[in-house]
């Protein structure tokens, strides 16, 4: 079966590839980033999963100017804190599930609620709360292919994230 290659008009060294996405610079990560934040809307909620150094919070980071947040609010890894808030034009919810280790801890504390509030909720190392997680969410796994270059598997779940990915890659 051939697999159709898609080039990001914006960013022609981005290309969907069904539902692999190939970034071959810390840049082209940072504009993919931009744009999943311009396309957020309320109630969103997207997981980042990966190795460590894979680039979780850079893309995070990137979500953050695409939602409008502030530069001086600058974006960090949320692991000790285990959730940053952040205005933009909507919330951004910045959380990271390493240091937890159960569903019950995430319902416990709480954050299973911010699934389903009027912001973003990103998600670092989601594994923890896969069954918490709503169907609608987008599930980015990030591989790294060498120091530079990043792939992405993307799953959609019940979301029309598929839809608005497509709606800036052509």
């Amino acid at each position: 079966m051939l697999t159709q290659r898609v080039t990001c008009r914006a960013a022609p060294h981005i290309f969907v590839k069904n539902t692999h996405i190939h970034l071959n610079s810390t840049a082209k990560t940072r504009e993919l980033g931009i744009k999943l934040g311009r396309a957020a809307m309320p109630g969103d909620v997207i997981c980042l999963d990966g190795d460590l150094g894979a680039g979780k919070t850079t893309l995070t980071q990137a979500i953050g100017v695409g939602l409008e947040v502030q530069e001086k609010d600058y974006i960090t890894s949320p692991t000790f804190a285990i959730l940053q808030e952040y205005q933009g034009r909507i919330p951004l919810y910045h959380m990271d599930f390493y240091r937890l280790t159960s569903e019950e801890e995430i319902e416990g504390l709480g954050f299973d609620e911010y699934f389903y509030s009027l912001g973003l909720t990103v998600i670092e190392w989601p594994q923890q709360a896969i069954d918490l997680l709503p169907e609608n969410r987008l599930y980015l796994t990030i591989s790294i292919i060498d120091e530079q270059s990043r792939q992405i598997v993307c799953d959609f779940g019940t979301s029309d994230w598929q839809k608005r990915l497509q709606n800036f890659v052509a």
